[in-house]
């Protein structure tokens, strides 16, 4: 019989600390997921999933919520409409359903991309889980075949991520790197294995615009800080630096931004 949950006890608590506390998400190594289209993706790729929670209510459930409990291997726990509104961000709409995830990294060091001219995209400290989850998107869509997260950047497996994400996060491999150290270790492996990559970086006084650079080769994309941009060992690890031409009187397009207008140019490119 399915456990059911209609006061703030211990577990009910345990799950909420994951919408705010990293820590608590890392050691238990475990997040809450929540929206439709991202527990789809999450379904449709096999991710792991812990618990599957579903909001108690007089009428029944829709055909999608009841296919999605009716097909699940893992146990499911119902939850009364006030509790679920709250683990879900949404108190005046509370979902009918939503998981508690596992946390799951690529490993860089055994990580093979696949294609013969993979896209890596490096995101280098992220400091907005929002913006994190918006190039994830961006990679997603464009074809890139994961993301990288250097340094003490923002989680990836913070809520606001994940919906920033639209789910992407379950279709694009994320890994960690400390530093430039980790990727050049990475691309000396990847040209051990025939599958050469330069890397390029995105910055405001990069010397080559971006449409200039060739880019139908391997390529680890870097985008530096939100607010300090690309560090001075990134610079000096990059083969090239591009700078995207713009007008108006804005100096710099945000990082996500100019992530994705990279991603479009290298995908333009390769379409010929």
């Amino acid at each position: 019989m399915d456990q059911m949950i209609t006061t703030r006890n211990a577990r009910f608590q345990q799950w909420q600390s994951y919408l705010t506390n990293r820590a608590k998400r890392t050691r238990a190594g475990l997040f809450v997921l929540q929206g439709v289209r991202p527990l789809n993706l999450a379904l449709e790729r096999n991710w792991p999933i812990d618990t599957l929670v579903y909001r108690l209510q007089d009428a029944p459930l829709s055909s999608w919520a009841a296919d999605v409990l009716g097909a699940a291997t893992v146990p499911a726990v119902g939850m009364s409409a006030e509790l679920i509104g709250e683990l879900g961000d949404k108190p005046d709409q509370p979902p009918e359903l939503l998981a508690i995830a596992s946390t799951a990294w690529a490993n860089l060091e055994a990580w093979n991309p696949p294609g013969a001219d993979p896209v890596i995209v490096v995101f280098d400290r992220p400091t907005s889980p929002g913006n994190l989850g918006t190039l994830i998107r961006s990679a997603d869509a464009f074809g890139a075949g994961g993301v990288v997260i250097t340094g003490h950047g923002a989680d990836p497996f913070d809520p606001q991520c994940v919906r920033a994400s639209t789910g992407s996060i379950f279709a694009v491999p994320v890994a960690q790197a400390t530093g430039p150290s980790d990727i050049a270790d990475f691309v000396t492996r990847q040209a051990g294995l025939g599958v050469p990559m330069s890397v390029v970086g995105t910055d405001e006084t990069g010397t080559v615009p971006l449409y200039g650079h060739d880019f139908t080769g391997g390529t680890v994309l870097v985008v530096g800080n939100e607010t300090r941009g690309m560090s001075a060992a990134w610079r000096e690890a990059c083969d090239t630096v591009v700078s995207i031409p713009i007008g108006g009187s804005a100096s710099s397009l945000g990082a996500p931004s100019a992530g994705a207008v990279s991603l479009y140019e290298i995908a333009r490119q390769r379409r010929g």
